[in-house]
């Protein structure tokens, strides 16, 4: 097959702008080198700076596990999801540049520990053990771990030592600011888990698609991940962090797209796990359509919502760099969940080889 030919079929599958620019830049010069026109000069320098690049990527993630594993979690949470290198897959996608490092170490810590909660409130916690937990996150207060069951105490110590290391790391530079309002987004996100796991244990109160949407939009995460994205950002000013706050509508729309595209890849496992308030469910009995149907009304959603986030991205009411934190968060939920496949649960369906290509194989020069 011709390199044109495999860049024209993989454009059809997945259009430039939804891909992230790291897992881009890795497939076009593959491509690139097999051209017979090409540019050895380009190629050769093309290829030496992803790799030097990925020297610090490959130092980040040795940083990163061994922190996981210092923490051991999961041998003492046995329920929660070991992924600290999608984590990082993740945090990469958001952003890969060099000036970028602490801050997306920052990140994908983050990320991590948020997965382990997800876990806590979606498949382990009984209700009542969450809504203590819930409330002693509202508190931040680690007095108030002595109310907590011991699974949960683990958790919860976890997250106060990250944020308190965060003040620490960034108090020096003036940056405590940053990390309230990522302390905050923790507890609203936090309480939206809660709430959404009350529908899920309660079972008799299917929402309407909308309400479903206006909980779910906060635990699809793009706001709580975007300021913790801007914690390590030294050009992450209070205004930044009050653009953010005010909800703008690339964030809106960003947190649509993540969440209907995270509900149609985890559908089939949510009902195995007997969850009757998905997007999918809510969406059925409220238009009194099938599953195939909903499922093909929301991917038009998702459609529409895309031309929604190419616009979003032109408000110039904050900076380009601001704005692409948002905007990449989308293109990592297409990577992740490409043909309706749960990737960050399992991996090796659709993250496995780009972690593979983006962290191990280097280009030989």
């Amino acid at each position: 097959m011709s390199p044109l030919k495999k860049q024209v079929l993989h454009a059809l599958d997945q259009p430039l702008l939804r891909g992230t620019p790291r897992v881009e830049t890795r497939r076009f010069i593959s491509l690139y080198q097999e051209l017979e026109s090409k540019n050895e000069s380009l190629l050769r320098l093309s290829k030496l700076d992803f790799n030097l690049l990925q020297m610090l990527h490959k130092k980040e993630i040795c940083e990163l596990t061994g922190w996981w594993k210092e923490m051991d979690l999961i041998s003492k949470l046995s329920y929660a999801r070991d992924r600290v290198v999608e984590c990082y897959f993740w945090a990469l996608g958001v952003y890969h540049e060099p000036q970028y490092s602490s801050a997306r170490i920052m990140l994908a810590k983050t990320i991590a520990i948020i997965s382990v909660i997800d876990d806590t409130y979606g498949t382990y916690g009984t209700i009542e053990e969450l809504k203590v937990f819930t409330d002693a996150i509202q508190k931040w207060d680690i007095s108030e771990i002595d109310r907590l069951p011991d699974y949960m105490k683990i958790c919860y110590r976890v997250v106060l030592d990250l944020y308190e290391a965060f003040d620490a790391e960034l108090s020096p530079k003036g940056r405590s600011f940053a990390v309230h309002y990522a302390r905050e987004a923790m507890k609203e996100i936090v309480t939206s888990y809660y709430v959404e796991a009350k529908w899920f244990v309660e079972g008799d109160h299917l929402p309407l698609f909308d309400e479903y949407m206006r909980q779910a939009e906060i635990t699809a995460g793009a706001y709580f991940l975007t300021i913790t994205a801007y914690l390590g950002m030294d050009s992450a000013t209070i205004d930044a962090f009050s653009w953010l706050l005010a909800k703008p509508n690339i964030l809106k729309t960003c947190n649509v797209v993540v969440r209907i595209i995270d509900d149609v890849a985890t559908y089939e496992d949510e009902k195995k796990r007997g969850q009757v308030t998905t997007g999918i469910d809510c969406y059925m009995k409220e238009h009194g359509v099938s599953k195939q149907v909903a499922i093909q009304c929301l991917h038009e959603i998702v459609e529409v919502r895309w031309k929604d986030l190419n616009e979003g991205i032109l408000d110039n009411s904050v900076s380009m760099e601001i704005r692409m934190r948002v905007f990449n968060w989308a293109r990592v939920a297409e990577i992740t969940y490409k043909r309706k496949q749960d990737g960050y649960t399992y991996p090796e369906k659709g993250l496995k080889p780009h972690v593979v290509a983006l962290l191990l194989q280097s280009f030989e020069i």
